[in-house]
């Protein structure tokens, strides 16, 4: 798993399946999907195909108020079941993308099980993760305002097609973005395709933090980073508040290196990231007091590209050595 959080912005996909729900409810399951779009775009971000349908629920349509639909409207629309072949050939192969993914994706993967059928869906990226990475100096980043910045009209707020048309022309400026700035893409990894009505919480799309913390490293510790020499994989890393990329992307990149994310600092902390040079609270100012080497995320962000191979934990090890960085320069 560990190498399959995150991707590099210059990195070529397979192409993006954008997708925005109405639905009858928060709930997925006792609430149901009552409008669907979903756009099929390729790794440019250009729509290729579409499958795009109000949905009868067979309940309770919801807050009209709010999306606009009622049960006379949706009375002699199709159910998902009826689409449900289209939307599977259109998701293949694809990442799925939403603005709030997990919301969108526990409907998507509830009104499946429902159907009896399997989402083909290997891994998923929320674009409110994205726009926070990409340092846009906007004051939310509701989808309307990330519309706005990048000169994208919206002509039907809680729409699903206008909202999935509005996120796709949308990404392709934040993917453009997110090159430019070295910024990795938020993918994540979905190893349950079917959802069993929609009450079960899916560990895939939990915060990465969590995940990383409990994943088991596997090279050896090789002790503290040295300034002025690479970061070798099993080196242990924490990251401090004070940083100006998100801790999301930096675990992403952790975790590809071979590096092992911590999130408590202690004596066996190979490194933290402070972008404060004298911090006076948090990891920072214990890394300071336990002797920990500090680095900014810059610093780190240039290092972790060329992370030098580290002692699997099988290999037998000299313990005369354990103090060491265990690597051939």
């Amino acid at each position: 798993m560990a190498t399959t959080w995150g991707l590099p912005a210059t990195e070529p996909g397979a192409g993006w399946a954008v997708i925005d729900v109405e639905t009858s409810g928060f709930r997925p399951g006792p609430a149901r999907i009552i409008s669907l779009a979903v756009l099929a775009l390729d790794a440019d971000g250009r729509v290729e195909q579409s499958v795009v349908s109000l949905l009868n629920p067979g309940v309770d349509p919801g807050p009209t108020h709010v999306h606009g639909l009622t049960a006379a409207m949706l009375e002699d629309q199709p159910q998902f079941a009826d689409i449900v072949d289209d939307v599977v050939k259109l998701l293949d192969g694809r990442t799925l993308v939403a603005h709030n993914v997990a919301f969108d994706y526990a409907f998507l993967a509830a009104e499946a099980e429902f159907a009896d059928a399997e989402l083909p869906v290997d891994t998923v990226m929320c674009t409110v993760e994205l726009a926070r990475r990409l340092d846009l100096g906007v004051d939310n980043l509701r989808l309307e305002t990330l519309a706005a910045h990048w000169g994208v009209a919206q002509q039907r707020p809680h729409d699903a097609f206008d909202d999935a048309l509005v996120l796709s022309r949308v990404l392709p400026a934040a993917l453009e973005r997110a090159r430019q700035r070295d910024v990795w893409l938020p993918v994540r990894p979905v190893t349950r395709r079917r959802w069993p009505n929609g009450r079960v919480t899916h560990d895939e799309l939990r915060p990465l933090k969590m995940l990383a913390s409990r994943m088991p490293c596997p090279y050896l510790n090789p002790g503290p980073y040295v300034q002025g020499r690479p970061l070798v994989q099993g080196m242990r890393v924490a990251l401090a508040a004070e940083c100006s990329r998100t801790h999301e992307e930096l675990v992403e990149r952790i975790l590809h290196a071979g590096l092992a994310y911590s999130d408590a600092v202690d004596r066996d902390t190979s490194l933290v990231v402070c972008n404060d040079p004298r911090p006076v609270h948090g990891k920072g100012y214990l890394a300071r007091e336990l002797g920990v080497p500090v680095v900014s995320d810059a610093v780190f962000l240039d290092c972790v590209s060329e992370v030098r191979g580290g002692t699997a934990i099988e290999e037998f090890i000299d313990p005369a050595r354990v103090d060491e960085q265990f690597v051939l320069f």
